[in-house]
């Protein structure tokens, strides 16, 4: 199937930021946005998107700082990058859609920021779904040498700039290869042709951030960095609030995966959870969408359909 047939490519302004993202589907049909991760964009999900968009109106954005969303210069406490302020762009993105509720999904970075979204916006979504991550706040606290060395980017992308942009910058497109190799899987082999092309294009792109950093490393950087900081802030808020998610939830994760290896996905997400809760481990490593697209969109439909 052509790339991304049936689908159209928009930008749009919100909280004063481009955002850049894909819709198609059934026109009337349930809302359902997807969320990439790092080091991707939003056509991760290319062909998860081809076999949903008969049952969905399918909203597929970059996330702020990744692809060709805008590249904010970070802040001293990096809450333009925090999931917070990445939430709110999708929000401002639905109520320019003229969407009030919506189906919600996340893989990675981007079930980060679906969480604090279903947090902050209770009342705007339907039915959450994460892929391959547990809840940020207990991975650091559970933080050892095994997760240390699997998650090694957790701490390296967290240094203050420019150490780890000048690092990554001597070689971007082998840092950006071993990422999407990695975490339990075999090489670039998920990975469609045409998808690699665009993440290597936005990786790369020559723009710089208004500190000379490459901007796109300089973000995702800020992305990891806010981790670390203002959204412990956040977690540790809503935890003290008695804030859970609300509405129904779906949990997947990969067999080779380190989540997989290390934590307990559904015992940590019970607990953030006050609705239903489902999931299921999934034979891959950590691209679940890619690796597995069939059965991704299958265990997408039969939670969100």
């Amino acid at each position: 199937m052509a790339w991304f047939e049936g689908f159209t490519r928009h930008t749009t302004e919100v909280n004063g930021q481009t955002v850049c993202y894909r819709t198609g589907g059934k026109l009337g049909a349930p809302v359902l946005v997807l969320l990439h991760g790092f080091p991707q964009t939003h056509v991760m999900w290319h062909r998860v998107a081809q076999r949903l968009q008969h049952h969905f109106f399918l909203v597929l954005p970059d996330l702020r700082g990744y692809g060709d969303s805008s590249h904010l210069l970070g802040d001293p406490d990096h809450s333009h990058h925090s999931k917070r302020a990445m939430a709110s762009d999708l929000v401002g993105l639905l109520d320019a859609l003229g969407v009030r509720a919506f189906h919600l999904s996340g893989h990675d970075r981007g079930g980060r920021v679906a969480h604090r979204l279903a947090l902050d916006h209770p009342d705007r979504v339907l039915r959450l779904s994460v892929l391959d991550i547990a809840p940020t706040l207990d991975m650091y606290n559970a933080t050892d040498m095994a997760f240390a060395q699997a998650y090694y980017h957790w701490f390296h992308l967290t240094q203050a700039a420019p150490l780890p942009e000048t690092m990554i910058a001597g070689n971007p497109l082998a840092y950006l290869h071993a990422k999407l190799g990695g975490w339990g899987s075999a090489g670039l082999g998920h990975i469609e042709p045409e998808a690699l092309v665009e993440y290597e294009r936005c990786f790369t792109h020559p723009a710089l951030a208004a500190n000379g950093l490459p901007a796109a490393i300089h973000t995702a950087c800020e992305d990891y960095r806010a981790s670390a900081s203002i959204d412990l802030v956040h977690d540790r808020a809503s935890r003290s609030n008695g804030d859970k998610v609300m509405c129904p939830m779906h949990v997947l994760w990969g067999a080779q995966g380190v989540v997989q290896r290390l934590f307990d996905p559904m015992a940590l997400w019970q607990a953030q959870c006050s609705g239903p809760l489902s999931g299921r481990v999934m034979g891959c490593g950590h691209f679940i969408p890619e690796a597995l697209p069939d059965e991704t969109a299958t265990e997408l439909l039969a939670f969100h359909g």
